[in-house]
């Protein structure tokens, strides 16, 4: 019983000092002069003190008292006793334009009246400076340099003037890529908005480090080094490449569904080209076969800055066969531009078609629609995409988003081989618009831990929303834990989350949860609504010239039970050059 009582103690004792022992330092501030008052606060280390009363004579010196400073500091026990002398507060009478033009000083915030008899205040004095200054060097005078002229003091009141030293105006010269890369230099010079003969401007300098985090197939080895001659500047900028160009060929084991008892083997291929030529030329081929009768093809080209703009124009073309239902093509231009080192926007228009392959015997004596028909989508829309990775080819920490939307004209072809009395009640042709969104983030909790999570949105939305005008979801890239493309879905919202633990730079174990609802609301039959959950783990190995991955899923849903003889099994090898 004894020795409960003195443990229960002991444990009271240490929570009260828990609790109640974390300002065990007490700092007593007495301030005498322009204020006074006395002040009593309590701080759990010294460090915490210092650095309060360093930033209370900071603040002090920002509201006038430009003398402030402790006269006495006396200790007795856990009590600091500090005394502030704040001495006289000082005021501007006037801060004059000077010989800096007024219409830029306004640009920049200035207003004369906040320095019309108003306390003294270093600190919005060097802000203001250090925005003239960066003015100027964004202006092509990166020499330029701003400093009070006429300095004159009446009893506590400063007047002055801004006097600006511009130094010469400086040009562009060229850029010099240093190291190994193959990157065109006139290539780089547009992306980077520095080009011979262009006026210089700071913030492209500053944002070259920034803006080439998103190139994937080449990387800045170091600061970027800038030399002055004759009024001319030239950039050098260290790079070295990448092998980001992949060959990848995966081979996956499905259950067959047409015969229990075997396995049905998948494939995929698939061919990445970046920066051919060493002018950011970007060139995809995508290839794969999904189940017995179903196959993908995507192809993709880039074409950087067009014509020495600013403007890249993309081309793709995909196209969906799915079993001996339907088949589908989608051909789109987009027309890109960086709108900043985070921020790319592009416009692009998009025809989509899909086309019956097939028509059941049974449909002539059908009394409704099939859920997927003939269809022309003729679309224009946008997307903004937003960048904060600190490596876009194997990010750690950071985060990226994008959102796309479009509209456009939806047709519903009548097929010869459905009744025409079918279509009757249905909008042949309306107005069809959809949405989605995404956003990814990864936190390095240490060294060798990161976790990924990422979250997508989307909707489809109109009259005549067919099945096979939907989005598809599920496999490696969206739900895994089920065959590519194995929903459909006119509404969805997913989320991934995935921890990563690197035992090498680029090798690393990760686990996965991902979870889902979609909505499929179609032209014809009743709304349905899935959850599915799959979970599982895997590994990807960097091998140096290339990675190898394996990955095991499992999932549930409406129409997959949760079990391993359900289980997706995916691995395969991604050499690059």
């Amino acid at each position: 019983m004894k020795k409960g009582i003195i443990t229960l103690l002991i444990l009271l004792g240490a929570v009260f000092r828990v609790t109640f022992g974390q300002d065990s330092l007490s700092l007593k501030m007495i301030v005498r002069g322009g204020i006074n008052h006395t002040e009593l606060k309590g701080f759990s280390t010294e460090a915490a003190q210092a650095f309060f009363l360093k930033q209370y004579l900071v603040s002090l010196g920002n509201n006038g008292f430009l003398m402030a400073d402790t006269v006495s500091v006396t200790k007795r026990g856990n009590v600091k006793e500090v005394l502030v002398e704040t001495g006289q507060r000082y005021e501007w009478l006037y801060l004059s334009e000077g010989n800096i033009p007024l219409s830029i000083l306004s640009r920049l915030g200035f207003n004369s009246k906040n320095f019309d008899h108003r306390p003294v205040n270093f600190e919005a004095l060097r802000v203001l400076i250090d925005k003239i200054i960066g003015h100027y060097e964004n202006h092509g005078y990166p020499f330029a340099t701003v400093r009070l002229d006429s300095i004159a003091q009446e009893g506590k009141s400063f007047s002055a003037n801004l006097h600006l030293s511009q130094g010469p105006l400086i040009s562009f010269d060229s850029l010099r890529v240093v190291g190994s890369s193959d990157v065109n230099e006139a290539y780089l010079g547009r992306y980077l908005g520095i080009g011979p003969g262009k006026v210089y401007v700071q913030n492209k300098v500053d944002e070259v480090v920034r803006r080439l985090k998103l190139q994937k197939a080449f990387m800045i080895s170091d600061n970027p080094q800038v030399s002055f001659q004759n009024s001319e500047a030239t950039v050098y900028i260290p790079l070295k490449d990448r092998k980001v160009n992949t060959i990848d060929g995966i081979i996956g084991l499905l259950p067959n569904e047409t015969e229990k008892s075997k396995m049905l083997v998948t494939g995929q291929f698939d061919l990445e080209l970046f920066n051919v030529s060493g002018r950011g030329r970007n060139y995809g081929l995508h290839w794969q076969r999904l189940s017995q009768y179903s196959q993908n093809l995507r192809i993709n080209a880039e074409e950087p800055m067009i014509l020495g703009s600013g403007i890249d124009v993309k081309a793709s073309f995909y196209l969906l066969k799915e079993d001996t239902t339907f088949i589908n093509r989608n051909f789109r231009i987009d027309l890109g531009h960086q709108l900043s080192s985070s921020f790319y926007i592009n416009f692009f228009s998009m025809r989509q078609s899909g086309d019956l392959l097939s028509v059941s015997v049974e449909q002539d004596e059908s009394s409704t629609l099939p859920e997927v028909l003939d269809f022309r989508f003729n679309s224009y829309g946008a997307q903004l995409s937003f960048f904060a990775l600190d490596n876009i080819y194997n990010p750690r920490r950071g985060w990226q988003a994008s959102f796309e939307s479009a509209v456009g004209n939806k047709k519903i072809l009548m097929n010869t081989a459905i009744p025409e009395s079918l279509y009757e009640g249905i909008d042949l042709a309306a107005l069809q618009y959809y949405g989605e969104f995404s956003v990814e983030n990864y936190w390095r909790w240490t060294s060798m831990l990161t976790a990924m999570i990422r979250l997508r949105a989307g909707k489809i939305a109109g009259n005549n929303v067919l099945k096979n005008d939907m989005f598809r979801l599920g496999g490696l890239r969206s739900i895994r834990g089920f065959n590519e493309n194995f929903f459909f879905a006119n509404q969805y919202v997913y989320a991934n989350f995935e921890p990563r633990f690197y035992f090498e730079n680029g090798s690393y174990f990760m686990g996965f949860v991902d979870v889902a609802v979609l909505v499929e609301d179609g032209l014809i039959g009743e709304r349905s609504i899935d959850r599915p959950i799959s979970f599982g783990g895997g590994l990807s190995l960097d091998t140096g010239q290339g990675a190898f991955q394996f990955i095991l899923g499992v999932g549930r849903s409406n129409e997959q039970q949760l079990g391993m003889n359900y289980a997706k099994v995916h691995f395969g090898y991604t050499g690059r050059f």
